[in-house]
């Protein structure tokens, strides 16, 4: 039988976000439906709901979330009813170009479930990021579930669903630090400062991180910043070149997405080094460089999309470091909330006053 949930919905741009009775169906061929017990507040979320995705309202928000799988549907092998897993919004195909020329993380043609959920008077909603997890049952594709131990908590582990794993991903899987890099990274929020655990995991000697908010700068002490730049007192890319012996870092990870951070960036690295943008821009951002100091410096310029993971790679590895006590996934969560809560989250998280409230069901 079908399931009758709360759920959390953006019915239009900009307006506060409801709770609202949500329909969802039982799994069809390919689906299944996960019990949620815990999913972060991501600034996706608020992107959805201030209309930066898309115009496809009303949107069930929530995306970043661990859970049990209740049910699947015909032709599911991967899950199982009772599985522990986290949702992962890149569920990727296996026949795509990408995948067929074995670059998976970068697959063209991810799953989604494809029945709709819906508002009990039968409106389809659109989940965020294919997911829809601020809502007490969602219906996924069951690739986008990956099985973990369950030892780890639904609060800790639901982060790895997005932002923690773009973070250490795009250090890690795109920038590929390794062991003595020198890394800089601008911008350290959830995202930001999961890469500067990313680099500090890595082995990375030097890792610098840069922001306007003290408060944000000391978390990123918590996850293995050697060095911090507040960029509203002193030249970022003068202060990083400073603190690598006048060359700049090996790795520069920009992780707030404007073309202003984006510059200090590409400036910021040494003579053959990377940038790597995992900052979300909006479609109005451009940026311009010196075409000659782009050949010049040589070098990658590379964006990370979801930290170029594979889920069910990555999703267990990860969860493994953190049950050894070598990745500090709680040192991510400021505060635990409830469905109804998800409004003020996004104030506190725009004001810079939280890393990441986790909505707990």
């Amino acid at each position: 039988m079908p399931y009758t949930v709360q759920g959390v919905v953006a019915r239009g741009k900009g307006e506060p976000v409801s709770l609202e009775t949500v329909h969802v169906p039982d799994p069809g061929p390919g689906e299944a439906v996960v019990n949620v017990q815990a999913c972060g507040v991501c600034h996706t979320d608020l992107h959805y709901r201030e209309g930066g995705i898309n115009d496809e309202f009303p949107f069930l928000l929530g995306h970043e979330a661990a859970g049990v799988v209740e049910a699947v549907g015909a032709g599911v092998t991967e899950v199982a009813p009772g599985d522990y897993v986290i949702l992962n919004w890149r569920a990727v195909c296996g026949r795509c170009r990408a995948c067929r020329r074995g670059r998976p993380w970068y697959c063209f043609s991810t799953h989604n479930a494809v029945q709709p959920m819906t508002l009990e008077d039968g409106t389809p909603l659109s989940p965020a990021l294919g997911i829809g997890a601020f809502v007490e049952k969602t219906l996924v594709a069951a690739g986008q579930c990956t099985k973990v131990d369950p030892a780890a908590p639904a609060t800790a582990a639901g982060l790895l669903g997005c932002g923690v794993m773009a973070g250490i991903g795009a250090a890690i899987n795109t920038g590929g630090v390794s062991r003595g890099d020198s890394v800089a990274v601008i911008g350290v929020g959830g995202v930001g400062g999961a890469a500067v655990h990313g680099a500090h995991l890595a082995g990375a000697t030097k890792i610098i991180a840069v922001d306007i908010d003290d408060r944000k700068l000391a978390w990123a002490k918590e996850f293995g910043a050697t060095h911090t730049v507040n960029s509203r007192e002193s030249d970022p890319v003068e202060a990083i070149r400073e603190l690598t012996g006048g060359v700049g870092a090996d790795v520069v990870i920009e992780a707030v997405g404007r073309p202003e951070t984006y510059r200090q960036a590409f400036y910021a690295r040494d003579l053959a080094g990377t940038v790597v943008l995992v900052g979300v821009p909006t479609p109005e951002m451009t940026v311009e460089l010196p075409l000659l100091d782009v050949f010049g410096r040589g070098g990658a310029l590379k964006s990370s999309w979801y930290g170029d993971c594979l889920p069910g790679r990555d999703f267990p590895m990860l969860v493994d470091l953190y049950l050894q006590g070598r990745l500090n996934l709680d040192g991510f969560v400021s505060e635990t909330i409830g469905l109804g809560d998800v409004e003020e989250a996004f104030a506190k998280m725009h004001r810079g006053e939280v890393l990441r409230s986790v909505v707990v069901l």
